[in-house]
């Protein structure tokens, strides 16, 4: 899946609706799980990375892309979101 149509501004409203929601109403909804290893922080919280992104694709797209449609991984999702300029830590940077 192309992820380059994402804008920070789409990821920013996705961030917002994550706030609005919370973590658990927004990951079911969207039909994500909670990050196993890449987190985006903005603002100092911590986000799904892979859901924020899923759900930022809807605002540029018209709907949001579902987990199995793309990997959440560095080559996809992480750097995606470093490219807009937004940090994600790896929570587990033995696994490389």
């Amino acid at each position: 899946m192309d992820l380059s149509p994402i804008t920070r501004e789409a990821i920013l409203q996705a961030i917002a609706e994550c706030d609005r929601l919370g973590r658990d109403e927004f990951l079911e909804r969207y039909g994500f799980e909670r990050a196993r290893r890449y987190v985006l922080i903005h603002d100092g919280s911590h986000y799904d990375s892979k859901a924020i992104t899923g759900v930022a694709y809807r605002y540029v797209a018209g709907n949001p892309l579902k987990a199995s449609e793309f990997s959440g991984g560095r080559q996809t999702v992480q750097k995606l979101l470093t490219g807009l300029g937004f940090e994600v830590v790896d929570q587990d940077p033995s696994a490389d």
